[in-house]
């Protein structure tokens, strides 16, 4: 009997990060979900669309899938999850990757000097993943195989836009950690990871350096591919040892070349920690149950 397709779920997948997971996900052959908001162009701040990324991993190779989902509201994220349950019986890796990202993050001026809602990553981001992750735990514990990720970035770890930016890579990374710990309490074989990614050559980066070139002017030839974590995730997932890597805050790039996982140009994206000196945190074994 042929072996059945990893089941995927990647969310706020219909642009940047999340399209080029979804679809190095769909080049293995994943079937995977893609969810998030846009079911048209023109609006949102950037273009693309769930119809579009789907199409994209199924161009790939694999089967891609798209629902509507507004990670504000739980009960859509329950419908979410329980749909995939129903048409495919299991969820091998869930991709938290959606986030209430605006333009107005990278504007000049303090915090305080920017719209509030900057702060909504925090619910769209952190809040939401650990909805998302609720939700599926429970059947990836009973399956006994699967990998939970959050995409997070260095900045969880020096300034990089501000305290709402900052407080979601942060969060992510803690959380992935956390639960970590619980999937091992129950003697689970499932990892909880969070990914740092590099600076990515998604839309809203391009168009960011094109018109402010001398302030990301430190990016060129360092920048990494929206796919690239589809495919660390995907390895990582595969791995005969998964739960090595459970609760721990991964850097992308040094995964990647672990596992022989080329990009741009056939070369290796270059780690956070070889350009800035930035390292993933250690949190303390103590725990309080």
């Amino acid at each position: 009997m042929a072996e059945s397709k990893p089941v995927a779920i990647v969310t706020g997948a219909s642009r940047g990060a999340g399209r080029g997971i979804a679809r190095a996900l769909g080049s293995h052959g994943c079937i995977v979900y893609i969810t998030g908001r846009s079911e048209q162009e023109g609006t949102a701040e950037m273009p693309g669309t769930i119809y579009a990324t789907a199409e994209e991993v199924t161009q790939a190779g694999g089967e891609g899938i798209a629902i509507r989902c507004d990670h504000s509201d739980d009960e859509q994220v329950k419908a979410m999850v329980n749909r995939v349950i129903t048409e495919q019986g299991r969820i091998d890796i869930l991709v938290n990757n959606a986030c209430a990202v605006s333009d107005a993050l990278s504007a000049p001026g303090q915090f305080w000097e920017k719209p509030i809602y900057i702060g909504n990553m925090i619910d769209v981001g952190v809040r939401s993943g650990f909805v998302a992750s609720w939700f599926a735990a429970p059947h990836m514990v009973k399956q006994d195989k699967g990998l939970v990720v959050f995409t997070s970035s260095p900045g969880a770890m020096h300034y990089c836009f501000g305290p709402a930016y900052g407080a979601h890579k942060a969060g992510v990374d803690k959380m992935a950690f956390d639960m970590g710990v619980d999937f091992a309490d129950a003697g689970a074989n499932i990892a909880a990871v969070s990914i740092w990614m590099g600076a990515l050559t998604t839309e809203r980066l391009t168009e960011m350096m094109d018109a402010m070139p001398e302030r990301f002017v430190h990016l060129e030839n360092s920048l990494e591919s929206p796919d690239y974590t589809g495919h660390v995730a995907y390895a990582i997932y595969n791995d005969p040892d998964l739960v090595r890597f459970n609760g721990k805050t991964l850097i992308g790039a040094e995964v990647g070349k672990d596992f022989g996982i080329t990009d741009i140009a056939g070369k290796f994206p270059p780690s956070v920690r070889d350009t800035t000196g930035v390292v993933p945190p250690q949190y303390a074994p103590h725990k309080v149950k």
